[in-house]
């Protein structure tokens, strides 16, 4: 189980480069928020996959099904609901 700077850190990665960032690394952060007390839920269907961290909820499409990259408005997502959780400082 990542603490929480670890955690932090790790967001701090994906927001410096966030046209390089896979649908992995943001799953990771929410399954470690979630060791770390948060209550956290993962949903998938075929072209998207639902998060919800807490009261904030934020999704990734696949639109690219051969790239593993998610565009970046997705990653901005992900980052606006770190930043609600209380995670993440813009």
């Amino acid at each position: 189980m990542a603490d929480l700077k670890k955690i932090k850190e790790r967001i701090a990665e994906i927001a410096a480069s966030p046209k390089n960032v896979q649908s992995e690394d943001i799953e990771w952060v929410v399954t470690h928020l979630g060791n770390n007390g948060h209550n956290i839920s993962i949903r998938r269907n075929d072209h998207a996959v639902l998060f919800r961290v807490g009261g904030c909820q934020f999704g990734l499409c696949h639109h690219n099904r051969g790239s593993k990259q998610i565009k970046a408005c997705y990653v901005k997502e992900f980052l606006d609901a770190m930043v609600e959780v209380g995670v993440y400082e813009d």
